[in-house]
């Protein structure tokens, strides 16, 4: 029987069906398994929370898949799994929905004061500062995209039906295909909201830093689904208390650990203490409908894999490993 290894929480569903195909053993909750323990004979690895490295790989002689929990993989990898013989595969579009009204949550949040406005209702303070809360409204405003994949698309047509004026770039769409598409500095210079929707690659870490805030519309707002080493976040914090960004809305953190438990302690601790920062804790995806689809997609790889067939959508193209 093949054993499989769930590092993070996943839908309950999900979790009984992977039982299905093989020994579960878990790294999370109280009878947690440290990988350490299960290195020699797992076959599987369904990841959410956590890393696999290069050593880790190396040192597990049977592991034939890692199957992402999502649509990023910047926590595995990839290259020393493909030099072994191991699948590493991911969900994209999975949480698609789930992340675009995350968007809009964290958008409209800032936009209408819902953090300062809910304190101080719960200081019975409900009526005695409400010029402070005056908000300012979507229509009209131009929302810049940055990338335009699965999930940058598809925010798209909602901010139009806020009336929105979209504009976006991304280098792997020619310019002039689509009327929407600007450069990067025209869209940083353009926008009213820039959100940001691109992979964690060492092209764009710190893709938005200092000189990219200098950049951008005074009192410009900016949203961060994707991940958060694509933001220098101690630039970020100095633009929104300048004055220079109006406000903030991140769900991802360069600091974030793989426990979420202590992410504001380290690098930029005034994270913590910026009030026109909204700071989810990497939750966008996080609908019950969204952990279904997602676990599912990531179920269905290690079938494949534990059936000897090629995955669904693999980031690498591993010769897989022969077991005689």
């Amino acid at each position: 029987m093949s054993l499989i290894y769930v590092t993070s929480p996943i839908h309950a569903t999900v979790l009984a069906r992977l039982a299905d195909l093989g020994e579960v053993r878990l790294g999370y909750g109280p009878n947690a398994v440290g990988y350490d323990e299960i290195r020699n004979q797992v076959e599987a690895v369904f990841l959410r929370g956590g890393h696999i490295s290069a050593e880790m790989i190396a040192a597990s002689p049977k592991l034939r898949i890692v199957a992402r929990h999502g649509a990023g993989y910047d926590n595995v990898d990839y290259q020393a799994a493909q030099a072994h013989g191991v699948w590493v595969t991911n969900t994209p579009g999975a949480n698609q929905r789930s992340v675009i009204e995350h968007v809009f949550a964290l958008l409209l949040s800032l936009c209408r004061q819902l953090p300062m406005a809910t304190e101080q209702t719960r200081n019975r303070n409900w009526a005695q500062d409400r010029l402070a809360l005056t908000g300012i409204e979507l229509e009209g405003r131009t929302l810049g995209l940055v990338g335009f994949g699965n999930i940058g698309s598809s925010v798209a047509p909602v901010a139009e039906a806020f009336g929105m004026k979209v504009i976006f770039t991304d280098p792997a769409i020619e310019p002039g295909s689509d009327s929407r598409w600007v450069d990067f500095d025209t869209l940083l210079a353009t926008a009213d909201v820039v959100s940001l929707h691109v992979p964690l690659l060492a092209t764009t870490r710190n893709l938005i830093g200092a000189p990219e805030f200098a950049k951008m519309k005074d009192g410009a707002m900016l949203i961060n689904t994707s991940r958060g080493g694509v933001v220098d976040e101690e630039a970020m914090v100095n633009a929104l208390k300048s004055g220079k960004l109006a406000g903030a809305g991140a769900d991802v953190l360069n600091a974030e650990n793989a426990d979420m438990i202590t992410p504001f302690d380290h690098p930029t601790p005034d994270i913590a203490n910026t009030p026109n920062l909204i700071v989810t804790a990497h939750v966008a995806g996080q609908t019950d409908e969204s952990l279904m689809r997602v676990g599912m997609s990531a179920l269905q790889a290690i079938a494949a894999v534990l059936n000897g067939e090629a995955p669904a959508h693999p980031v690498n193209t591993p010769v897989p490993k022969s077991f005689s």
